[in-house]
Formats: C-alpha cells, sequence, structure tokens
C-alpha cells in the first residue's frame, strides 16, 4: 500500500518532472534558435543544459514511479482515448530519446559536426515532441480536463 507520504512525494516529484520536461523544451527551442542564427557557444550552452536537464528528469521520474507507482487516468470516453494516444507516443519516442541525445551530444563533443547535424534531424524533433507531451501528459493525468 502506498502511503499518503509517498503519495504527496510522487505528486511533488510528478510536478517537478512536467516542470523539468518544459525547461528541457525551452532549452532545445533556444538551442535550435541559436544555431540558425549562426551563435554556436550560446547553442552548445543550451543543450548542453537540455541535456542536464532531461538526464536529472529521467532519475527524478525513476524516483516517482519507484516511490509512487504508476497511476492510471481518473477520466473516460473521448478524453480518456486522447490522453491514451498521446501517453503511448509519448512513452515509445522516450525510450529511444536517451540514446539519441547521448550520440547526438558525443558527436558535437568530438567536433564531428557534419554527422552531428545529420542525426540532430532526428533527435531534435524526437526530443522536443518527448519533452511537451511530457508536460501534456502530466497536465492531463493530474489535472484532468472536463
Amino acid at each position: 500500500m502506498i502511503s499518503s507520504n509517498s503519495s504527496s512525494l510522487g505528486a511533488t516529484l510528478a510536478l517537478l518532472n512536467a516542470t523539468l520536461n518544459g525547461t528541457a523544451a525551452l532549452l532545445l527551442l533556444g538551442g535550435w534558435v541559436a544555431i540558425r542564427r549562426g551563435e554556436r557557444r550560446l547553442h552548445g550552452f543550451l543543450m548542453g543544459g537540455a541535456f542536464i536537464v532531461s538526464t536529472v528528469f529521467l532519475i527524478s521520474y525513476l524516483t516517482r514511479v519507484y516511490v509512487s507507482g504508476t497511476h492510471r487516468y481518473p477520466g473516460s470516453g473521448a478524453w480518456k482515448a486522447i490522453y491514451l494516444g498521446l501517453l503511448i507516443s509519448h512513452m515509445i519516442l522516450a525510450v529511444i530519446t536517451p540514446p539519441l541525445a547521448v550520440r547526438t551530444v558525443f558527436l558535437a563533443w568530438k567536433k564531428r559536426f557534419v554527422d552531428h547535424k545529420q542525426l540532430v534531424r532526428y533527435t531534435l524533433p524526437i526530443w522536443m515532441y518527448v519533452s511537451v507531451t511530457g508536460v501534456l501528459v502530466y497536465v492531463m493525468l493530474y489535472h484532468p480536463p472536463g
């Protein structure tokens, strides 16, 4: 049985996770804008920040699951179908995001920019989607519509 303390900690960690996901999305967007403007140093700083924030998210997410387990969507009908569709796409892409992000950062770190640029065409939209949908999943699960 999950105690009220672990339930409260789980809810707090869920909010933290949504905040970290939103922050990662903003850093990714900022990094994309920076590289488009030719601001390589700022791009590196922002993308490094996104990587660190996403790493902290993963640790916090695994802690939340350990502390409070998984949660079921409290509603039904169309909103539940929308939630489940969003959740499934989020989960599938979330599994591949860490290896893509690690490889993309590694290539930049090794100054293999041609390879980095090729891989980032896939990494950025997937990572952004996972970050944004992570926030949406939180909102729908903890603050369901209707």
